[in-house]
């Protein structure tokens, strides 16, 4: 099973590891690393291989974001390329975490990162799109 670390800026990590824990239970392997205001990059690199240190890495490991060219995000990324088998993906939400959380067992890193990069795009939407769906299914099923 692929390990995955979760970072943010401030309580984003904390939070969505709080979330997923609600409505999927506990998750083997996923740990939360927080990078509030009052930290530093030199701090948060150290977390991070605290963490490392205790995560499973056989099957690969990917680190989820919060944000392009943040912090936790160039930290991760300078992580990720010192060994194979680990991604890193930023933009990350509550809909993906809870499906890819769901789906990575028996994916790759790499297989990891196109069905997330995929999730994430089919999970952006807005409530007029979503209900022009429903009203073009709707149709579908009556239809003559």
């Amino acid at each position: 099973m692929l390990s995955i670390t979760l970072s943010g800026h401030g309580g984003f990590a904390s939070g969505l590891e709080q979330a997923m824990k609600q409505i999927l239970g506990e998750q083997p392997q996923v740990i939360a690393i927080d990078f509030p205001e009052s930290s530093s990059t030199a701090l948060l690199t150290a977390q991070f291989e605290e963490a490392l240190a205790t995560l499973d890495e056989s099957k690969g490991l990917v680190f989820l974001t919060d944000l392009l060219g943040g912090t936790p995000f160039r930290v991760a990324s300078t992580l990720a390329m010192q060994k194979p088998d680990r991604e890193v993906i930023t933009g990350i939400n509550l809909q993906l975490l809870l499906e890819m959380v769901l789906e990575r067992d028996g994916l790759s890193s790499q297989e990891f990162r196109l069905q997330a990069l995929e999730c994430g795009h089919r999970g952006l939407t807005s409530l007029v799109d979503e209900m022009g769906r429903y009203r073009e299914a709707e149709t579908i099923e009556e239809g003559i």
